[in-house]
């Protein structure tokens, strides 16, 4: 079974050699050079010669090679799989414990307290696991991402998983995307996975990286061009020679944070950076197989020559003029060099004092990353300067962890001052019980995370969260102010001052990593059991929705009009709720709890147009559903970026949502509400939006004719009597509406 799962030498052969194929016909067809993006999602093409390949608008049926979930999102994707059927795992699959582990004392204690309160949790997932011959891998084990990369990745590979960050395997050159727990299920019930053609940014990286700048800085900056929603439903490629100048480690942590841009997924191309992470983490066998057919895992030279002839955007960013980044607070896109802040800070009257030092996390947690800042931090400890706020330290895997508790690196760390967490999400997504700062109270804390919505860390929306890379963050958190720049101030200490040098380190163990023994449970088949109580409030096996009557929806609520920004962790926030990712009903309760209330501004309530009450928007919605009323959400710009976390889109269909209405969608929570069945549509003029009032009723009419391409009338009653109609637009394609028309993706798929 285990052959089944790894990612072994005949896997990877057998992919190039259906990649070339399929590569073949595609180029018959086209009769031009291709982008690396191109050559990966084109080989994996379910049926290349018929297949619609316009940029941007046709869908692409593909064949991923493999599937990762991880705990929180793996819940509802492994029920969901369950309730379709099958035996098996149709592709090689992974589950991956890293996101119910609360960070508080340390990893010991936290894990204490994590494998009690989440036994039932951690049972079901292992259970199912060994039943569908899915890789388990324990919690404490490591971030998905990190163990992914470590075990899994493969240059020109195609993989899914049930986390917004799975493109950090771009790292290792593969096309790597996060999804919903409906797509994951999908794929390894058998089916292809439908995505739009995604448009290409290509990113020209010239020079090399040099100083107290890193692979961090260069997202960072990216993340300030291009803005959080600049790369939706579009693939990053980077080339040019700056590329090769960028660790494996390195290179996933720019594609990691490519999430952060909306995009589809980021990719480099194979190199010998890459081959020597693969060799350094025991394949071998796969960098040489790797590097026998770089043609498939590069872009065609032309393309690198002319980009402008290949990619709808182009854009160039010079390594060796590269600053030091930060971006926040509130959002990645908040962006600027390090020179620049300490000016912001004074005007914009940021809290100075850093409250807490975070480093870590799934985007930087390598053997590299740890190194340089570790590096600080002797530096620092020669003039007797400690951290004198919190420092958390979150590795990324055991494998990391040992290594570099074996290399010293961890007792530099203990010796400034640090937490060491559980190898796991931790504060990166709010799973972080803090006692040193009350609710509300402003302060400044600095990450080298990847996403900072406001109350993304600790819940208090009061918290300054500033990103940027491991070394940075320790420099800041030495330093104790966000306005110290490490390239241009000193460090005082009860020894003396000391002017810091830019940080050094290898990307690699010169002794190689000591590898987790311990962390994983191969599947036992068919004869494992499925561990779900009846009773519990956390784990609920899931009843198909209903099938869709084929009537119009005439005369619905207005449930929710957000304004702003609504990410996914505003639909459906994470924090306590995590504990009830694998019961629908109960974790449908924390529905649009932090979303804005256009009519009011007030976070997470509504009023319900039945009785005239205030209420959370769940329970209103609730009300509607006892009540025979269908009800719809008016959305923003961007509306579900963020999170992959499909909750977001079941929750409003659990609880009786018609359709979701917006300026414009996020992908992957714009497909999840397609998959569950909810109407998903768009303002043909945005301006539209502002004609919605909290009272109106309103009716999406001429359903039946539903069709590609084809708008939506929305008939909207207002309160005073008078009405309008407007236009609305959709992005489904036939076979999408087919999901719409059954209830569900996964309705279809069982033939209801």
């Amino acid at each position: 079974m285990a052959s089944k799962i790894e990612t072994t030498p005949d896997m990877v052969q057998n992919v190039y050699k259906k990649t070339a194929e399929r590569l073949a016909v595609v180029r018959n067809r086209l009769n031009r050079p291709l982008t690396l993006a191109e050559k990966i999602l084109f080989g994996h093409l379910d049926d290349p010669q018929n297949q619609e390949l316009v940029r941007g608008e046709s869908f692409l049926l593909l064949r991923p090679d493999r599937v990762a979930m991880q705990d929180a999102t793996a819940q509802m994707a492994l029920l969901q799989f369950m309730l379709a059927g099958k035996d098996e795992a149709a592709v090689p699959s992974t589950v991956h414990c890293d996101h119910l582990i609360q960070a508080y004392k340390g990893a010991g204690a936290d894990m204490t307290v994590a494998n009690a309160t989440n036994k039932e949790v951690y049972d079901f997932l292992a259970t199912a696991s060994s039943r569908y011959n899915i890789g388990f891998w324990k919690p404490g084990a490591g971030i998905i991402h990190q163990v992914i990369l470590e075990n899994y990745a493969f240059p020109g590979g195609l993989m899914i998983g049930t986390d917004s960050h799975t493109p950090n395997a771009g790292g290792l050159g593969m096309c790597a995307v996060g999804v919903g727990g409906s797509d994951a299920s999908d794929v390894m019930v058998g089916l292809p996975w439908e995505v739009k053609n995604p448009k290409l940014i290509g990113v020209h990286l010239k020079g090399k990286l040099g100083g107290w700048a890193s692979a961090k800085d260069v997202i960072l900056k990216l993340c300030g061009m291009l803005t959080v929603k600049g790369g939706t439903d579009k693939v990053v490629e980077y080339f040019g020679e700056g590329t090769s100048s960028i660790s494996c480690t390195g290179k996933a942590t720019i594609t990691n944070m490519g999430a952060e841009l909306g995009a589809t997924c980021s990719v480099f191309p194979y190199d010998e950076r890459m081959g020597a992470y693969l060799k350094s983490t025991g394949r071998d066998q796969l960098a040489a197989i790797a590097d026998g057919h770089k043609d498939i895992l590069s872009a065609d030279a032309d393309v690198v020559a002319n980009p402008g002839k290949y990619f709808d955007e182009v854009y160039e960013i010079d390594l060796s003029a590269l600053e030091p980044h930060l971006v926040g607070p509130h959002t990645p896109d908040l962006a600027r060099p390090i020179s620049a802040l300490k000016k912001e800070v004074a005007e914009k009257g940021y809290t100075v004092k850093i409250s807490s030092a975070l480093i870590g996390s799934c985007t930087n947690s390598s053997y590299e990353d740890i190194g340089r800042a570790a590096f600080v931090a002797k530096q620092a400890m020669e003039v007797g300067v400690k951290m004198t706020s919190p420092f958390l330290v979150s590795p990324g895997s055991t494998q990391i962890q040992n290594t570099i508790e074996r290399d010293g690196q961890m007792a530099t760390f203990n010796e400034v001052g640090a937490t060491v967490l559980a190898n796991a999400c931790g504060p990166c997504i709010g799973q972080w019980k803090r006692d040193d700062i009350k609710a509300g109270e402003k302060n400044t804390i600095v990450t080298s995370f990847n996403r900072n919505f406001r109350a993304r860390n600790d819940a208090n929306p009061e918290t300054l969260a500033f990103i940027a890379s491991p070394e940075i963050v320790m420099a800041l958190g030495l330093a104790g102010r966000l306005d110290f720049n490490p390239a241009t101030d000193e460090l005082e200490g009860p020894k003396g001052k000391i002017k810091l040098q830019a940080p050094v380190a290898p990307e690699l163990p010169a002794k190689g990593f000591i590898a987790d023994t311990e962390g994983y449970q191969k599947p036992a088949g068919a004869t494992a059991q499925v561990a779900v109580n009846p009773s519990s409030d956390r784990l609920q096996l899931l009843s198909p929705f209903t099938k869709w009557d084929g009537k119009d929806f005439v005369d619905q609520l207005v449930l929710a009009k957000a304004k702003g920004k609504c990410t996914t962790d505003h639909i459906s926030p994470g924090g306590k709720w995590l504990n009830y990712r694998g019961h629908l009903d109960n974790i449908s309760n924390n529905m649009l709890l932090g979303a804005d209330n256009a009519f009011t501004g007030e976070i997470g309530k509504g009023k319900n147009q039945l009785t005239g009450e205030t209420a959370e928007f769940a329970q209103v919605a609730r009300a509607y559903q006892k009540a025979g009323k269908g009800w719809v959400i008016i959305g923003d710009e961007n509306y579900g970026e963020g999170s992959s976390r499909e909750h977001a889109a079941m929750c409003p269909r659990h609880l009786g949502a018609s359709a979701v209405i917006t300026k414009s969608f996020a992908r992957i929570h714009e497909t999840n509400l397609k998959k569950q069945g909810v109407l998903a549509l768009t303002f043909v003029n945005p301006k539209d939006y502002d004609k919605v009032q909290e009272a109106d009723r309103v009716s999406l009419v001429d359903l039946k004719d539903l069709a590609p391409g084809k708008n939506v009338k929305m008939n909207i009653k207002h309160a005073d009597g008078s009405s309008e109609t407007i236009e609305l637009k959709h992005t489904y394609n036939a076979e999408q509406l087919k999901w719409f028309r059954a209830g569900s993706a996964l309705n279809l798929i069982r033939g209801l």
